[in-house]
């Protein structure tokens, strides 16, 4: 991620932005609704095309509902500086996860006028699953504090995070939302206690939750690919949830159909090529993530049997 320079920034343990002018169309649910079950290329960016048509409304009553503070955080022993974002709701609006579901709108980060950012690790705490008029959206209810890990260019230099994240916020309705964001990050920061919580509360790795297989089959469905993976591991809880991700954001992926069979977890999921071309589906890239009522797994990877 190449970042250019910028004059520097004063010195900030926190940074606190409001969304001054939020842009809503009372529609955005509706296009949701119309927009997804149709599996064409519109269909697929359904959510950002419904944002953009949200953004084509009026300022209403929901400006501050979202805000943003900076957390400057720390030098890790490896080099890397742990800092993160808090963003905070009005009481009982929600946000999206990484892959945000049928309902949701995936966050997007902008780094413009960072310095001394080589690249940037998100580390997502364990989401919940929501029903959003009949619909599966996986996010956080009232805050999230997300963890973010930076590589420096320049070992040992400040580093200013500098930038802007789009996401999507939802109540009655769903609105998206961009915060800016800017600060200077200390090199003698010290560990912060709310990303050390978020840190801690991440999915268990495969190898601690006990994963002993995970095997994706690949079958050619209508003018993609169905995706069947079959994950052998304990039980993780009531009502588990599958996300299959492919590492190609230009691949769409369904909402899984998920059977439980003892040890054996599988679940199945259509996959479109935005463009409604063909596409390779590197399994190594397969990232499936179980949502248990107990506790989360991330596996990474799978095999073909």
């Amino acid at each position: 991620m190449a970042v250019r320079g910028l004059p520097r920034k004063r010195m900030m343990t926190e940074t606190r932005y409001n969304v001054s002018s939020i842009s809503v169309r009372n529609t955005y649910l509706d296009c949701m609704r119309k927009t997804l079950p149709i599996l064409t290329t519109t269909a697929l960016a359904a959510p950002l095309l419904c944002a953009a048509l949200a953004g084509n409304a009026y300022a209403g009553p929901f400006d501050n509902v979202a805000q943003i503070d900076v957390l400057p955080g720390w030098q890790t022993q490896n080099g890397t500086h742990m800092a993160g974002v808090r963003i905070t709701l009005q009481p009982g609006w929600k946000t999206y996860w990484r892959t945000p579901g049928d309902a949701g709108i995936p966050p997007q980060f902008s780094w413009a006028g960072s310095e001394n950012i080589a690249t940037a690790q998100y580390h997502w705490p364990t989401p919940e699953v929501m029903d959003q008029n009949n619909m599966q959206a996986i996010g956080y209810h009232d805050s999230l504090v997300l963890p973010i890990e930076l590589s420096p260019t320049q070992a040992g230099q400040p580093i200013t995070m500098s930038g802007e994240v789009l996401i999507g916020v939802c109540e009655d309705i769903c609105i998206p939302v961009t915060l800016p964001f800017s600060a200077e990050l200390p090199i003698d920061g010290r560990r912060d206690g709310a990303i050390t919580a978020s840190l801690l509360n991440q999915p268990l790795s495969a190898s601690d939750a006990g994963v002993s297989d995970a095997i994706c089959a690949i079958e050619p469905s209508g003018q993609g690919l169905q995706v069947t993976a079959t994950v052998t591991m304990p039980t993780s809880g009531q009502n588990e949830t599958v996300v299959i991700e492919t590492g190609n954001p230009q691949v769409w992926v369904s909402q899984s159909d998920v059977i439980r069979q003892g040890d054996q977890l599988q679940a199945t999921v259509d996959m479109i090529h935005v463009s409604s071309s063909s596409f390779a589906l590197d399994r190594s890239d397969v990232r499936i993530t179980v949502l248990g009522g107990d506790y989360a797994v991330d596996v990474r990877g799978c095999t073909g049997g």
